[in-house]
């Protein structure tokens, strides 16, 4: 457990990739079966299930660092972190014992949720008081189920490979999917797994990058493709074995949740994998990201939902073909047995994502222009003789988003912010105007951000709230109507769930509207006009 908390302040204390790599190294070398399968499960976000309330972690470690308890809270709201701030409080004791595995350790928390509130008490108060303050935050994010610590997925499979001298993107393919750390071994994880075991993996996903530059750099038009960018959910429909699964991008199995498009995946051959975008779909029309999300989170999907909320599966890709590994093919080469297939199954479930020949860079811009009007976020610029590859690489494939959308809103209410922001009022809620029944203009909220602005504007509006609060609730405090806030968005559609009738995707602050009064702010129609039905 010392030498994985070691780790973690290892790689906290520095933002250079190579020292976080060395250090990541240092521990797949030294660390035993059971600690490397746990820390590869924690970092690919696979972690234990909160097994303690955290209202009650509070209480405990208040009453253990002798403080009341109102006093805790005040500093977590500072420090912005739970674990951090018990960490941080909670003293330790001078007497030694032996320093418990991270599989034991994680075994233990698991084992909490068998206690009663005494014994859950007294277990914490001996492993708090004998753990230094890593081991101790690290312990406090495994019981919280917040573990998050700044390795992505790339510098992990990095660090493993240089270890093992297994390529990398082979190791990145072995711990995709839903295995369970308690039951896989190192061994059939990452040094000899069996077929059998990649059955039901999806591949690593392909991503693009943003386009940073002009379109003409990228050479003739020849070489490259267009399609429409779709804004769903980025997914997988394997068929292996008779078995059918759809997993997400964020390596969640999410098959139950579409279960007509499990049904169209029946009449696909065993060995086909499939890249696509599952869409709202609704009397022959995309639908809003809103709509998708009425599908998300759900163990049942019931008839109603089917019937109000269809979807379909837009196909971009096909990885396996016949039990065939096809991801080393050209991209062009890739799509010829997709469309295909498209066809052959002819089941409107299944719609293939087309592609589209362009004889100049111009036509490409003026496809981009008429994105909105597609249902779609943008484009994707695609080489065609790219291979399907790993992770985000960058020169084959390009994502070229339309501008954002968006509107001046009045901030009403503000939380305080998060790590180094903890200090200073930095989550904001914002409001536009609305016409009521009697013919006056009131102020009704709509988006929540807390990113866009520089250090200086945030600690510039930080004072401004904390010398203009009306009123308090816990860390929210309204504050008096009278900053105006350019927010941008990606997506807007109708919402009953929302006090504005309104939902809007991806909200963040552009700018900060100095030169503007709330009178100049838009209202809520405003806001509806942006709706493309």
């Amino acid at each position: 457990m010392f030498d994985f908390a070691d780790l973690v302040e290892q790689i906290d204390k520095t933002n250079k990739t190579n020292l976080k790599v060395e250090a990541l190294e240092k521990f797949f070398s030294s660390a035993s079966d059971e600690d490397k399968v746990w820390a590869i499960a924690l970092f690919s976000s696979k972690r234990p299930k909160r097994s303690v309330k955290t209202s009650d972690l509070r209480v405990y470690a208040a009453e253990i660092a002798e403080i009341p308890l109102w006093l805790f809270e005040e500093s977590y709201h500072i420090v912005g972190d739970l674990a951090e701030t018990i960490a941080l409080l909670v003293p330790e004791s001078k007497q030694s014992i032996e320093p418990p595995t991270l599989t034991q350790l994680i075994g233990e928390i698991k084992d909490l949720k068998k206690l009663d509130e005494v014994k859950q008490k007294a277990y914490l108060t001996n492993r708090w008081s004998h753990l230094n303050y890593y081991s101790k935050f690290v312990f406090n994010k495994l019981i919280t189920g917040g573990f998050r610590i700044g390795v992505s997925q790339k510098l992990m499979t990095k660090s493993i490979a240089n270890v093992t001298g297994i390529d990398q993107d082979t190791i990145a393919y072995q711990i995709m999917g839903d295995w369970d750390p308690e039951e896989t071994t190192y061994n059939q994880l990452i040094l000899s797994p069996s077929k059998e075991d990649f059955i039901y993996k999806p591949y690593p996903f392909y991503l693009a990058n943003p386009l940073d530059q002009d379109l003409r750099k990228l050479g003739s038009c020849s070489e490259w493709v267009y399609e429409n960018k779709w804004d769903g959910i980025r997914a997988q429909l394997i068929k292996r074995n008779n078995e059918i699964m759809i997993w997400s991008r964020g390596e969640e199995l999410i098959s139950k949740q579409f279960p007509e498009l499990i049904e169209m995946g029946k009449f696909l051959s065993n060995g086909t994998v499939i890249d696509g975008e599952i869409l709202p779909f609704k009397n022959g029309k995309i639908g809003s990201f809103n709509d998708l999300q009425k599908r998300l989170g759900r163990k049942n999907v019931g008839k109603t939902t089917l019937e109000n909320n269809p979807v379909i599966l837009k196909a971009y890709d096909l990885l396996e073909s016949n039990d065939l590994d096809i991801r080393n093919l050209k991209y062009i080469d890739r799509r010829k047995p997709l469309k295909k297939l498209v066809l052959f199954l002819n089941n409107e479930k299944l719609q293939l994502s087309e592609y589209y020949i362009f004889n100049n860079w111009n036509d490409v811009e003026e496809a981009h222009s008429q994105s909105r009007i597609n249902k779609s976020e943008g484009l994707m610029i695609k080489n065609i003789n790219a291979f399907y590859k790993v992770g985000r690489k960058k020169g084959d494939w390009w994502k070229w988003k339309v501008d954002p959308l968006t509107i001046d809103a009045v901030l009403t209410y503000a939380m305080r912010g998060h790590g180094r922001r903890a200090n200073l009022f930095t989550d904001y809620t914002f409001a536009l105007w609305k016409t009521n029944d009697n013919g006056d203009r009131e102020l009704v909220t709509f988006a929540k951000a807390y990113s866009g602005l520089t250090d200086k504007e945030f600690k510039k509006v930080d004072s401004f709230i904390k010398k203009n609060t009306l009123e308090r609730f816990g860390p929210v405090r309204s504050v008096q109507p009278k900053l105006v806030f350019e927010i941008a968005f990606e997506g807007i559609a109708n919402s009953s769930r929302h006090k504005s009738g309104v939902a809007v995707r991806f909200p963040r602050i552009l700018r900060w509207r100095q030169d503007k009064t709330i009178k100049d702010a838009n209202s809520i129609n405003d806001l509806k006009s942006l709706i493309h039905e």
